[in-house]
């Protein structure tokens, strides 16, 4: 694998802005130029992968195929163990084809009123699963996770996704109450870009 200034300009494989904007500060510490899917107008591929690992592996090798360039893929998604996991790979699914992370906020709580669960308090954790491909199809992927509970109604407005009902262990915040910095310090895709970045570092050494 190479090390950080070989894969500067950097595309990563998102058509979400926010994601893209946590990940250019998680890159920062490494001046590594990124550069966005959408910036390029490369479609989004299906994601047919059972996994978040093998999901992050296809969205990395078919950006990295189009472009020519380093690609790092996010898959990223809440699992409650109460729902089995769900939403799990089908996280952003949930929120339908307008991205209303608010009704797919609601259907986490119906769901787990369904099965006759307490929705605040709940159980759950965020996975990352992060893969970096070369154009000639070379692959590293790492997982990270951050666990706490869920809480009803949602708070705050920081972020995106599900995190205004997540509430991380040992904190009272909800990821939509933290301040970016906070955040990015100890959650999942933080996780992951430390096994990366460590990598990438052990890989220049």
């Amino acid at each position: 694998m190479p090390s950080p200034a070989q894969i500067s300009p950097l595309l990563v494989a998102s058509h979400n802005a926010g994601k893209v904007r946590e990940i250019e500060a998680l890159l920062a510490p490494l001046a590594i130029e990124v550069r966005s899917a959408a910036a390029l107008n490369l479609p989004e591929p299906e994601e047919t992968g059972s996994s978040f690992e093998a999901n992050a592996e296809l969205k990395a090798r078919a950006a990295a195929e189009a472009s020519g360039l380093w690609a790092l893929a996010d898959d990223s998604g809440l699992a409650v163990p109460a729902l089995d996991g769900a939403p799990g790979i089908y996280s952003a699914r949930w929120a339908g084809e307008t991205k209303d992370f608010q009704l797919a906020m609601q259907r986490v709580m119906q769901e787990l009123q369904a099965c006759g669960q307490e929705p605040s308090g709940s159980a759950a954790y965020f996975v990352c699963a992060l893969s970096l491909a070369s154009p000639r199809g070379d692959l590293h992927t790492v997982r990270g996770e951050v666990h706490g509970t869920l809480t009803f109604p949602p708070r705050g407005s920081q972020g995106f996704g599900y995190d205004p009902i997540f509430i991380p262990t040992g904190y009272s915040e909800t990821f939509g109450e933290m301040a970016a910095e906070a955040k990015h310090a100890m959650s999942h895709r933080a996780h992951a870009f430390t096994a990366l970045l460590n990598h990438l570092r052990a890989e220049a050494a």
